[in-house]
């Protein structure tokens, strides 16, 4: 089959939907589809065509953000007409709109969406739903990641995920170094708890409210190693936070290779699902973070909810990490290994090949 996919950012850029499309992309190659990636050329130095581990990538220059760029998408796409012609299955990752067009001048494609999540820090107007809802009634199919999105948008999905992971091959990847259920209450002070931020530096993932919260805990004597793996707009004020309250934290930028850094730490800082299901799968204790009703209800109505710890700002966030490091609270990460373990890529390739009706 013949399979292109819209993505606004692919590889080498990275983040969620990236990866998400990556890993389905590397799989449906496996499984013998010609797969095709139609995505910006957010860098001059990327080649307009691409190709790795046997899918090919078109990068189209859309120029800046404004309310004409949706003229110039889809002028470049116009260019690309025969190659939208020619797939089997169309499939937008939340950027229905490039294909908006192209819905009527070839009506009888298969054409299908993924809903990816919420746009950053705002909770959805009019106008946000009423995309969601005809990206929804324009395609043959959905898939919704979280199913906050139905209560949010109104969006009915075929289907609702919450990501994939790719579960580590060695047993001692996923098991604390730092066994912090053996550590005793007057050691606790002393002890050196390694912690990882996961995520890009921007308001809506916490980075400032999770520095908050350390120092709290740096105020009461305990001792702790943050690594921060993620960049933003935030990384200037967060390091600057750092430095002026003596924070022990090393910040690294967007790394491609977060599962290297998964085994030694003891805690885990992150509130998308993607780091949320990677911390799951190495078994680590997760702390996420939330800042409006949107994203309260994207982290509490997931199936995952129970075996993470939820906070709204730093006074919470460090009340939890001290009633964890003190045991007056605990969860079983064994539970969300269970979770987490059966999420992996190539289930959720099936599952859009379930989608796509394709055996």
């Amino acid at each position: 089959m013949n399979i292109l996919f819209f993505s606004r950012l692919f590889y080498p850029h990275i983040g969620g939907v990236e990866k998400h499309v990556l890993e389905i992309s590397k799989i449906l190659v496996k499984k013998g589809h010609s797969v095709i990636v139609l995505t910006e050329q957010y860098e001059d130095k990327l080649p307009t065509k691409d190709q790795i581990d046997g899918i090919k990538i078109i990068r189209i220059n859309n120029g800046k953000d404004n309310w004409f760029k949706k003229f110039r998408v889809w002028k470049n796409l116009w260019k690309y007409r025969e190659l939208i012609k020619k797939s089997d299955i169309v499939h937008a990752h939340d950027v229905f709109f490039w294909y908006l067009p192209f819905r009527f001048l070839y009506p009888s494609k298969k054409v299908f969406t993924t809903f990816h999540g919420y746009e950053g820090n705002k909770i959805p107007g009019f106008k946000s739903k009423l995309i969601h809802k005809i990206a929804e009634k324009l395609s043959k199919g959905n898939i919704c990641v979280g199913d906050f999105l139905k209560k949010w948008y109104g969006t009915k999905p075929d289907y609702v995920t919450y990501g994939a992971v790719e579960i580590p091959n060695h047993k001692s990847q996923i098991t604390n170094k730092y066994k912090i259920q053996n550590t005793r209450l007057d050691s606790a002070k002393r002890a050196k708890f390694k912690i990882l931020f996961i995520g890009r530096l921007e308001e809506e993932t916490g980075i400032m409210e999770y520095l908050k919260a350390l120092k709290i805990l740096k105020e009461k004597g305990y001792e702790f190693q943050l690594k921060v793996l993620g960049d933003g707009t935030l990384k200037r004020k967060a390091e600057d936070f750092s430095r002026v309250n003596k924070i022990n934290a090393e910040f690294k930028g967007f790394v491609g290779n977060v599962e290297n850094y998964l085994p030694e730490a003891v805690f885990i800082f992150t509130s998308r699902y993607l780091g949320i299901l990677e911390a799951l799968a190495y078994k680590k204790f997760v702390f996420a973070h939330y800042n409006n009703e949107i994203k309260k209800d994207y982290l509490e109505m997931a199936p995952f909810s129970d075996f993470i710890s939820i906070s709204k700002n730093g006074e919470e966030i460090s009340k939890e990490l001290i009633n964890f490091i003190n045991h007056k609270k605990t969860i079983n990460t064994k539970n969300g290994y269970n979770w987490a373990k059966d999420k992996t890529w190539k289930s959720m390739a099936s599952l859009y090949l379930r989608l796509w009706n394709i055996k």
